[in-house]
């Protein structure tokens, strides 16, 4: 029997698809909201129903967790069809090579960004960069504060670092007019993810090449004053080295 074609949104808004059609109302809210993007963000492993009780009630499971449970299985079932969610064995989404789910679009963008800042190939960065971006900035399951879901969301943070890191790197090599865009994206980085060198090391690319190598002198200082009231340590040797270069010759590295 032919299994539909599911499409998981579940970053940001949630929204589900069945061959097309949009069933996102059809799921409800509440329990059923988080237990679809568990299912979804862990649907290449069977869970047992125990864990998936923790999953959905953390800090207590009512008395009648199991009946609860097998309501929103049940209601699940029935949107998505049995093909995708059985109603024997470990309970798992079997929804197909053809599915899309965004957190694994996501991993697959920061992946394809990264690999190209690697070898260099700027073209190839920018549009797996902004699918990472535009994935992670969405957060996930707002209101929900379970720890699967704050590990989730720490995961998602790091993939929109690592999507911004991507996308500076392109833009400073791309230059012209991508370099007030690349500045703006590295300020950013270094607010999200302030004790990250990598960011500061961007936005310090970024001002030298728009010419304003004092600045980028300020932003390594900001970064060394950061380290050093916070954290009792220094910048690395390679960003002292950059500094060291800018001090002695004021030219882009």
């Amino acid at each position: 029997m032919r299994k539909p074609v599911i499409r998981l949104q579940l970053c940001g808004r949630l929204a589900v698809e069945v061959d097309g059609r949009d069933v996102t109302a059809a799921l409800g809210g509440g329990r059923n909201r988080v237990l679809i993007a568990w299912l979804a963000a862990h649907r290449h492993r069977g869970a047992a129903r125990e864990e998936l009780v923790e999953a959905l009630w953390p800090w207590g499971a009512p008395a009648a967790a199991d009946a609860s449970l097998s309501a929103l299985l049940s209601r699940l079932r029935r949107v998505l069809g049995p093909e995708v969610l059985p109603a024997r064995g470990e309970v798992r989404l079997l929804a197909g090579p053809e599915a899309w789910v965004d957190l694994e679009a996501l991993d697959d963008a920061v992946h394809r960004a990264e690999s190209a800042v690697a070898l260099r190939r700027w073209d190839d960065v920018w549009g797996p960069a902004m699918v990472a971006i535009a994935i992670a900035r969405r957060g996930f399951l707002v209101g929900e504060d379970a720890p699967w879901v704050l590990e989730r969301r720490g995961l998602l943070q790091a993939a929109h670092v690592a999507g911004m890191e991507s996308y500076v790197a392109a833009a400073v090599r791309a230059g012209g007019c991508e370099l007030p865009v690349a500045e703006r994206v590295a300020r950013r980085l270094v607010a999200v993810a302030p004790f990250r060198e990598r960011g500061h090391e961007l936005l310090m690319e970024a001002l030298v090449a728009r010419g304003n190598v004092a600045e980028a002198l300020r932003a390594y200082e900001a970064l060394r004053e950061l380290l050093r009231d916070e954290l009792g340590a220094a910048p690395s040797p390679a960003l002292r080295a950059l500094q060291q270069q800018l001090l002695r010759s004021g030219q882009p590295v």
